[in-house]
């Protein structure tokens, strides 16, 4: 499978949500899969909160494959000999597209804290853009699951003749309080670290020795992504071998899982990023602009398809489920369908457990 990936440059205004401007703007985003003649077998596939463009594949020299490539390539659940695949980094984020660090076109410096504060809806006009540039007037299937799903929604009643599918995995139509809780342990630990500096802290620095209050907040963030079912599996109560276990700060298994996952995030992901997109996320409520969730979901025309996780505790079944219903009580049941996968491993399943989401994602792309 061959991968394409490139930066996009708009030389033109983006009006956002806030009443704030982005006279100009970059989107980076990858392809797989050729696009057919009459441009009908494009598949847009939206990653999620700290996931970029490179949803599959190996770079030469890489080692590790794009964040889904379980599911994307020759073959694949999304078979890229059949369709042609498209993933988009969001505005905000630090994997190419425009993002705090970015030159702010009138001043000649990096926006660090004059960026503006994004919403999913600025996301996904951003991207209507980039795809009316490619010639997709029409995507055969939107995909996303966590921050992605809630793009993929926002597309589904935003630009309700843009797609024919909608898949939405592990994520709501709104961000409740348990998410925006650890959320907030991850946006305190950052700006009350001394090294973050205001948000005018050294990148170099930071992509090279970590934020220790961005690292806290990432392990907070882990515990959410998790279940304790899954905690008890791939670690139990093993100690570290190396540590003592009558030592004050001698550590279990789990403790120096969360401490590595903890401390690399700081130097592969910006701290003034991080909090953007999370501050994306808490906003998120699809029907504030609509009055109620069933006057949303009355503007989709999409085939729009639910999957939950039972073990999903940041973003939990129900929250999916009273989308469907929904759906069904404006008499549109019809067009969705609503599945809870088994599985105790937590929010993260729908990255992980591909097996058990692959027979939902075909039939969802063949109806």
């Amino acid at each position: 499978m061959e991968i394409y990936r490139a930066v996009e440059h708009f030389d033109e205004p983006l009006h956002l949500e806030s009443g704030r401007i982005l006279s100009e703007f970059d989107l980076a985003y990858e392809c797989y899969g050729k696009l057919n003649e009459n441009k009908s077998n494009a598949i847009v596939v939206c990653h999620a909160l700290t996931g970029s463009a490179h949803a599959a594949g190996i770079y030469e020299g890489d080692r590790k494959a794009g964040w889904w490539d379980g599911v994307i390539g020759d073959g694949k659940i999304i078979d890229t000999t059949k369709y042609f695949v498209i993933c988009v980094n969001i505005l905000g984020s630090s994997f190419g597209s425009t993002n705090p660090l970015s030159i702010e076109p009138s001043t000649k410096k990096e926006y660090r804290l004059r960026f503006p504060v994004l919403v999913i809806s600025d996301v996904v006009r951003a991207q209507m853009r980039l795809f009316d540039r490619l010639g997709i007037k029409e995507a055969y299937a939107i995909i996303g699951g966590s921050l992605g799903g809630m793009q993929a929604l926002c597309f589904a009643i935003e630009f309700p003749n843009f797609a024919k599918r909608v898949i939405m995995l592990a994520t709501t139509y709104a961000t409740k309080a348990w998410a925006i809780a650890f959320n907030k342990i991850a946006i305190e630990g950052i700006v009350k670290d001394p090294n973050f500096k205001g948000g005018y802290y050294d990148k170099d620095d930071i992509a090279a020795n970590g934020l220790t209050g961005m690292a806290l907040g990432r392990m907070a963030g882990h515990i959410s992504f998790l279940s304790p079912a899954t905690m008890d599996k791939k670690f139990g109560r093993k100690y570290v071998e190396t540590d003592g276990l009558y030592e004050l700060l001698g550590r279990f298994e789990v403790d120096r899982y969360m401490e590595y996952n903890g401390n690399n995030f700081p130097k592969r992901f910006d701290p003034l990023s991080y909090l953007y997109v999370v501050k994306m996320m808490n906003n998120f409520d699809c029907t504030r602009h609509y009055g109620s969730l069933n006057e949303a979901l009355m503007l989709t025309r999409a085939r729009l398809t639910f999957i939950s996780f039972s073990g999903d505790i940041l973003f939990p079944p129900n929250l999916m489920l009273e989308m469907y219903e929904a759906l069904v009580k404006i008499g549109q049941g019809h067009r969705g369908r609503y599945i809870c996968v088994d599985s105790d491993y937590g929010h993260d399943a729908f990255l992980v457990e591909i097996d058990k989401i692959e027979e939902h994602i075909k039939k969802a792309l063949d109806e």
